[in-house]
């Protein structure tokens, strides 16, 4: 079986706008996957899996998941991800963003896929997996992802209404970067995407 890979999964209506997001753009962002997911031409899934598609579930828009958080860079050494398949991407740690949330300090590492960024257009993005008290309850078990762009700011907006899965929460034809131990928060993140309806 050859696995189809992922990267990024959201990069298509997301678009690396990393303002602040309204209601209505969560929304409108979340109606543009879910066209995109059920979409042949798209070819996310295909048409076994588009027929037993029974869509996706979100929380609802909570303005305080929009935090400034600070932000270090702290460049790593390279190293091997390690994925839901065999299949090992390198990336490299890129830094730490430190926020508060229910009162608990809280620390996730950034990524910088080492491939991607030889690509023009990717060549700011970062990437944060995570995982947190909501997972494989009422969340994706397999973690969920955030994207980021390089700052040569002290700060950065994480805005976790965008939070999103990975493609392996639809199809096991994909191979996803499984979130790092050290990227596991103490804290229930309830915004951003749930577990896909029926899963």
């Amino acid at each position: 079986m050859k696995y189809l890979t992922i990267c990024l999964s959201i990069i298509s209506i997301n678009t690396f706008s990393f303002s602040q997001k309204t209601k209505n753009e969560v929304d409108s962002l979340r109606i543009e996957h879910l066209k995109e997911l059920k979409s042949p031409e798209a070819k996310v899934l295909d048409e076994e899996e588009i027929a037993d598609f029974k869509g996706l579930d979100y929380y609802d828009f909570d303005a305080t998941y929009q935090l400034v958080a600070t932000f270090k860079k702290d460049k790593g050494k390279k190293f091997e991800m390690p994925t839901s398949t065999e299949r090992k991407p390198v990336y490299r740690r890129y830094g730490y963003v430190y926020f508060e949330l229910a009162g608990q300090k809280c620390t996730l590492e950034v990524y910088q896929n080492l491939e991607l960024k030889k690509d023009k257009k990717f060549k700011d993005y970062l990437f944060i997996p995570f995982r947190d008290k909501t997972s494989t309850f009422a969340t994706y078990g397999g973690g969920r992802y955030l994207d980021a762009k390089i700052t040569k700011g002290k700060t950065i907006l994480l805005d976790f209404n965008l939070a999103y899965n990975p493609y392996c929460a639809y199809s096991y034809r994909y191979s996803c970067p499984i979130p790092p131990v050290v990227n596991t928060l103490k804290v229930k993140i309830e915004a951003g995407e749930k577990t896909p309806i029926g899963h």
